[in-house]
């Protein structure tokens, strides 16, 4: 049997990354977390005063993307790869509800989406790999072998996302997680370049009721029917 490309793609907070670990270590591929690379390059431009509320210097930006070195390191206690900012892990710092607000507005970029796509491409050469996030199966990898389209309501995917955020011993309030991922949801969808899209031949997996062993069964069972046919 073949290797596959997995693109699994959707809404923010649908637990895509959750589930694209667990698949990747239960098959032996290689996991991507796009959504990590979008962050770190949220952060780079929160710290050098890029992005902020009251300011979007995307020309400043832009011009500094060369300065940004991205990479993921394994970390084997964790069981997962960490990101890293040039040189520096920065995975807690980039999964702040901070980041989260401004993340839509740098990923709607053209030149950082198409920077950091050229950059998955590469890394998906030789397939084997399951990548998430907001174009994989559209732009990414429009030839994937199986694509997944993941949704759930905005209230079931903020429960979600502000249970994480207290677990990490952030302070924050429902009603603001709330109606950041309906802005980021907003943004993602209209954004002119690469728009979050499900891909014709995705398959569609609303996940509101569903716990996280029956996610990964019908995950697990989607791959290995696609690679068996390989």
């Amino acid at each position: 049997m073949g290797k596959i490309t997995i693109a699994i793609d959707g809404y923010s907070s649908t637990g895509k990354s959750t589930i694209a670990k667990q698949l990747a270590k239960a098959l032996g591929y290689i996991y991507v977390d796009t959504g990590a690379m979008y962050r770190a390059v949220t952060l780079f431009a929160m710290r050098n005063g890029f992005i902020g509320d009251d300011r979007k210097d995307v020309i400043g930006l832009v011009d500094s993307l060369e300065r940004i070195e991205l990479s993921f390191t394994y970390n084997d206690t964790l069981g997962f790869s960490e990101m890293y900012l040039n040189g520096v892990n920065v995975e807690k710092e980039i999964r702040t509800l901070e980041v989260s607000r401004f993340v839509s507005p740098v990923a709607e970029i053209e030149a950082v989406r198409l920077k950091l796509v050229a950059m998955q491409q590469i890394m998906g050469e030789k397939k084997g790999i399951v990548m998430d996030g907001r174009d994989i199966g559209t732009v990414v990898f429009p030839n994937a072998e199986l694509k997944i389209f993941m949704n759930a309501s905005p209230e079931k995917r903020a429960s979600r996302r502000y249970k994480e955020l207290l677990d990490r011993g952030e302070e924050v309030a429902y009603d603001d997680v709330l109606k950041n991922v309906q802005q980021r949801d907003d943004i993602d969808s209209s954004r002119e370049f690469s728009p979050l899209r499900k891909a014709e031949d995705a398959i569609e997996f609303d996940n509101s009721d569903m716990g996280l062993e029956e996610q990964f069964e019908r995950m697990y069972n989607f791959a290995l029917r696609v690679i068996e046919k390989q």
